[in-house]
């Protein structure tokens, strides 16, 4: 099966405030166009990655009406964290994509990630 490609995400994500929890905590949101899919915390800046990652591949096989891809196929964090502004191409087998932080153009600052 030939993979599908051309699907864009936005994301955000950044540290929240401190507030009344005594803790970091790092809020991310995954937008497609003016809808908002999916958004969280976590309280470490790698869960909140992988987490914003996970919905990411999730979204975008229910986009083209496939199956939820197996926990083997969900992109791996590479060992450099998602940089600030920077966009990242993703493929999870069967389904390609790109993560752009919201609010910029797509830009040349590509990070190459395959799971």
């Amino acid at each position: 099966m030939l993979p599908v490609q051309g699907l864009q995400f936005s994301y955000a994500f950044h540290e929240l405030e401190p507030g009344r929890f005594p803790f970091r905590r790092w809020r991310w949101e995954l937008w497609h166009g003016a809808t908002l899919h999916a958004t969280g915390w976590c309280g470490t800046p790698t869960g909140a990655e992988r987490a914003l990652r996970t919905y990411a591949a999730t979204n975008a096989h229910r986009f083209f009406g496939l199956g939820a891809p197996g926990p083997e196929a969900l992109p791996e964090l590479s060992g450099e964290s998602l940089r600030p502004g920077a966009t990242l191409r993703v493929s999870t087998g069967r389904v390609n994509y790109v993560l752009v932080p919201r609010g910029l153009d797509t830009g040349d600052d590509v990070l190459a990630a395959t799971g």
